[in-house]
């Protein structure tokens, strides 16, 4: 595999760099409007987006080209391009390849301007991980489908405008996967009620949401009745495709390897301890690990090849790493480990519980840990379902 860059690519990689250095302020000196600034300022470079087509407004660029302004990104710790950030990971390109002309008109320019939020209507409360289980119903009645029943663990959907919701439109086919369709749904639509769930640290980032009778516009249908499953497999491949999430673990490695030298351990150096050696040298190899198999994603996509359930390899080793990071870190401040979040006397602030304590988010988002086992076991290694 040749990993060296194009000339024209070390060019962008170049302009990227020098952008940054001139527009993006050290994380301390940014305030709260800072990340609605940042995403004004990309978009005018042209970067939200930047490897859609031109002619829905996108950039227009190589996926190379978008991989390497990611990845500069991330290790700048620079906010998402875009604080739409569902629409844009796989909302707008899921319209892109899916939607009419009606709906690229309708919703790619507000999600490229970031006008508001969206929300994915996955998960229900009674089908655990097994997404294909779903029983939230969508009964097409003339030009409307009416949608009852309910989704867990939904995020931002107290903030979002609009829902890409996955219902049961027919329980008659062969495989479960059989008879989901994909709908678009405004959430100030009658029948909707939103209930937010706080996880340890306090922070609403999910949310229950109820379905009563709510009238969606057969207008609002992405793709065919029964197509919701292809969709939505197509739009968690590109969730979990990227290598930029590498660049974000390098980060908390980072601050990481600087607590382990700041604190000690009976008398010495944290750094001079074998066992403490050991973990952080397992944390950088899976890092690495998952840098690479990000290449091998990214070689596909440039190829034109269709990604797939090998994407669930890297979603699993960043939920282990996420959480494992995080309470290896509290575990080296001793007791001080145990004080909450924004404590006076809490390390950088109790940063590392406010991580361990998030740890949901990380973990549960777009499939537990559990399902991707699953996935990696039945379809890539061809292991028996029973």
């Amino acid at each position: 595999m040749d990993f060296n860059l194009t000339p024209e690519e070390e060019a962008f990689r170049d302009e990227v760099c020098a952008f940054l250095d001139e527009n993006l302020p050290p994380e301390p000196e940014r305030d709260e409007m800072f990340p609605l600034r940042w995403s004004q300022l990309v978009r005018e470079k042209g970067w939200v987006g930047f490897s859609w087509p031109k002619e829905v407004g996108g950039g227009g660029a190589t996926l190379m080209e978008q991989a390497i302004l990611k990845q500069e990104l991330a290790s700048r710790r620079a906010p998402p391009l875009g604080t739409c950030i569902m629409g844009l990971a796989w909302v707008g390109p899921a319209i892109i390849q899916y939607g009419t002309q009606e709906q690229k008109d309708l919703f790619i320019e507000d999600i490229l301007d970031s006008k508001y939020q969206w929300c994915t209507g996955y998960s229900e409360p009674d089908i655990g991980s097994d997404l294909a289980a779903l029983q939230c119903k969508g009964v097409r009645r003339g030009d409307h489908y009416v949608v009852t029943g309910q989704k867990i663990w939904t995020s931002l959907a107290q903030w979002a405008k609009w829902m890409i919701l996955l219902v049961r439109t027919d329980s008659g086919g062969e495989k479960k996967h059989d008879g989901i369709t994909c709908l678009l749904v405004e959430m100030d639509s009658p029948g909707i009620e939103v209930a937010p769930i706080a996880n340890m640290s306090k922070q609403p980032f999910f949310a229950e949401v109820f379905f009563n009778d709510v009238e969606v516009p057969v207008g609002n249908r992405l793709g065919e009745e029964g197509q919701g499953w292809q969709i939505t497999i197509g739009a968690l491949a590109n969730e979990r495709s990227g290598i930029s999430e590498v660049s974000g673990l390098l980060w908390e490695l980072d601050l990481l390897k600087k607590l382990v030298r700041e604190v000690q351990i009976g008398g010495r150096p944290a750094s001079e301890d074998s066992r403490v050696r050991r973990r952080v040298a397992e944390f950088e190899t899976r890092i690495a690990a998952m840098r690479f198999n990000g290449m091998r994603y990214l070689t596909k996509q440039i190829r034109g090849e269709p990604l797939g359930s090998e994407t669930s390899v890297n979603k699993l080793h960043t939920a282990h790493l996420e959480k494992y990071m995080a309470e290896f870190a509290i575990e080296l401040e001793g007791s001080y480990g145990c004080l909450a979040p924004g404590s006076s006397h809490a390390v950088e602030r109790g940063r590392w519980q406010k991580e361990a304590l998030g740890w949901c988010t990380a973990v549960i988002g777009g499939g537990t840990p559990n399902i991707q086992k699953n996935i990696i076991a039945e379809r890539i290694l061809g292991l028996p379902h029973d």
